[in-house]
């Protein structure tokens, strides 16, 4: 940026509205996922070329100072404390010396959005504005009355609109100003609402900027706070947050959206369903907490509808990729999940029919209690929230994640041996062959959404690489058939009461080669495994499966067709990640894309000699 710019946050503010949260934590010290809110504002300013960041602090000012000594920004930032908090107006004439100069960003501290500061002050330059506001409609805070070119006429609900022309829009918090706007600041306490008129009064140009539809959140009451953090849980596809330094996490049940900050700690056999335990936090030993803010020694309720809002016939749940959307609904003491498809989803029945028979044969998917296939709709057992994946996230020890891994290698062995050996009781899924030609969709899949449409990156010698992927489908092809789910990943494996692991979204289950499964959780990108624990398992599913005898498996065999069902698994997977981010807007699924690529190139190195235009086009991801 080649002009001078400037940037100023206001967190003084004592939080009232906050408390008692703010009687320990100041309020733009608020973490969200980890992150505090003040740091999420100089890391946007930082971005835009900022060199020095002025705050002023008066409320809990020492916890400021502590935390900057800390953090990486120190070098770019300059305190103003405050002896008596000096208000919106006199925060910033007590920075003029700071401030004067050039143009300058204020933002405030409570804030947390996405609105870009670079083409606001763009926008305030080429206007020729004394100060910019940023604004958009929210009707709860829409009272700053404008004209039709977007100039301030007046403030408050009760300002009556003279002209068609005018509305009410919302001040986002942040703004641009030219230091010239610093004349119109009395000293001492003042607002710099007052500043806006008294300009306009003068003749200057007080406009606005309009961001209606960008990410906003305030976090000025522990109900938006709790909006805030469940907004950005939701954005990143996740259901919790657990900060390794949590203590006591292990020995918890959680269920819901949940944040677990720094430092807190969980009395054993305490439950958390819907809740967010702030730094230092702590519940108490065997105590459950529902729709709650946790701090040290309190609990602050918040409404349900924040954490699972209502949607449908009940609460909506899940994250995924898929287009069907599932329910949460109340049932005499407990609860359902029901699951709506679209009308043309061709998997409805057969997921139905699988049901039945998987149950039949011991494998663990959810109890069904009613069809209505003109509907495309039904109901299921509820198994919670808590995924393997979210399971992992508490720290856990090698045996733990062990123990329940051989769980989960014992509900492949049933599907792969006893369950297969029966699969002539289900004819939609005994014809649902994982053939030579679906398996050529799947690396077509990744050549059209990962490495053209994500990476962007053309291929130089298609033939060449479509005759690899030719004879890896003619390869894999070959193996014995057993019944897959296909999507055997951690996200689709829930715990249960007792570490018991049960298995959804196995709508897209096929006849295939049994190692794909095993690809599929043991180098799963959602949760990667030490490589001993994972050689242990891979032990243990092959020792089991030679017990029974099968006749269709042989320990040297397997092990070769391992290697092609890993290729094919981490195109397929990372095909997915590029469709879903780029043209379904989960953006989320982008954080997996570096494990997938990961696995994908231990691979191809192993396979190098087979396929050597595999090998060069993904040594250039």
């Amino acid at each position: 940026m080649s002009k001078k710019i400037n940037c100023f946050i206001l967190a003084a503010g004592y939080g009232e509205r906050l408390r008692p949260i703010t009687d320990h934590i100041a309020k733009p010290l608020l973490p969200v996922m980890g992150k505090p809110v003040l740091q999420s504002i100089i890391e946007k300013m930082l971005a835009i070329g900022v060199d020095k960041i002025g705050i002023n602090v008066h409320y809990k000012k020492e916890i400021f100072e502590d935390w900057m000594k800390g953090s990486p920004f120190s070098s770019h930032i300059v305190f103003f404390p405050e002896e008596s908090i000096l208000d919106t107006g006199g925060a910033l004439k007590n920075a003029t010396d700071f401030l004067s100069g050039g143009d300058f960003i204020v933002h405030n501290g409570d804030i947390i959005s996405d609105i870009d500061l670079s083409a606001l002050l763009e926008h305030h330059r080429h206007a020729g504005n004394i100060a910019t506001l940023a604004v958009h409609h929210y009707p709860q805070f829409n009272n700053v009355a404008i004209d039709g070119k977007g100039f301030l006429k007046g403030l408050g609900k009760a300002y009556k609109l003279t002209d068609p022309s005018e509305r009410l829009i919302a001040f986002t918090g942040v703004a641009a100003y030219s230091s010239a706007f610093l004349e119109f600041l009395p000293g001492g306490v003042s607002s710099v609402v007052d500043a806006w008129l008294k300009a306009v009064t003068y003749g200057h140009q007080v406009s606005t900027y309009d961001v209606t539809g960008c990410m906003w959140s305030d976090i000025g009451s522990p109900s938006s706070y709790a909006s805030a953090v469940i907004r950005e849980l939701r954005s990143n596809g996740e259901t919790a947050y657990i900060d390794p330094s949590a203590k006591g996490c292990r020995y918890s049940e959680i269920g819901g959206n949940v944040a677990i900050e720094k430092g807190s700690v969980l009395g054993k056999a305490s439950s958390l369903k819907n809740c967010i335990v702030l730094p230092g936090g702590q519940t108490d030993e065997g105590k459950s907490y529902e729709n709650c803010i946790v701090g040290y020694d309190y609990a602050v309720a918040i409404d349900e509808s924040i954490f699972t809002p209502s949607a449908g016939i009940g609460t909506l749940i899940g994250t995924g990729g898929s287009n069907r959307q599932y329910f949460r609904v109340k049932k005499d003491v407990g609860t359902i999940v029901a699951m709506e498809c679209a009308p043309e989803d061709p998997d409805f029945a057969r997921h139905m029919a699988y049901t039945v028979f998987l149950r039949k044969y011991g494998i663990p998917v959810p109890d069904m209690f009613g069809i209505n296939f003109e509907k495309k709709s039904t109901f299921f057992e509820d198994l919670g929230d808590l995924s393997l994946y979210t399971w992992l996230k508490c720290p856990r020890s090698d045996e733990e994640i062990d123990a329940v891994y051989r769980r989960v290698m014992d509900i492949l062995v049933r599907l792969h041996c006893e369950a297969s050996n029966h699969v002539s009781e289900c004819p939609s899924l005994a014809c649902r062959i994982f053939d030579y030609d679906y398996l050529r969709w799947e690396t077509g899949y990744f050549i059209a959404k990962f490495i053209k449409g994500l990476q962007n990156i053309g291929i130089s010698d298609a033939a060449s690489l479509n005759d690899e992927f030719h004879r890896l489908a003619l390869k894999v092809a070959t193996y014995p058939r057993r019944i897959i789910h296909r999507d055997f990943q951690s996200q689709n494996i829930m715990i249960t009461k007792g570490g018991i692991p049960r298995v959804i979204d196995y709508q897209g289950a096929r006849m295939a080669p049994a190692a794909y499964d095993i690809a599929s959780i043991l180098w799963d990108p959602y949760a990667p495994l030490k490589s001993d624990l994972r050689e242990g398992l891979l032990s243990y599913y092959m020792d089991k499966v030679a017990e029974t005898a099968a006749d269709w498996f042989s320990a040297e065999m397997f092990s070769e067709s391992l290697l092609y069902c890993r290729l094919q698994r981490h195109m397929q997977a990372l095909g997915a990640y590029g469709f879903l981010s780029k043209e379904k807007d989960k953006h989320y699924f982008l954080k997996h894309v570096p494990e997938g690529l990961r696995y994908l190139k231990e691979e191809v190195t192993l396979a190098r000699k087979e396929f050597p235009q595999l090998y060069d086009l993904v040594a250039l991801l």
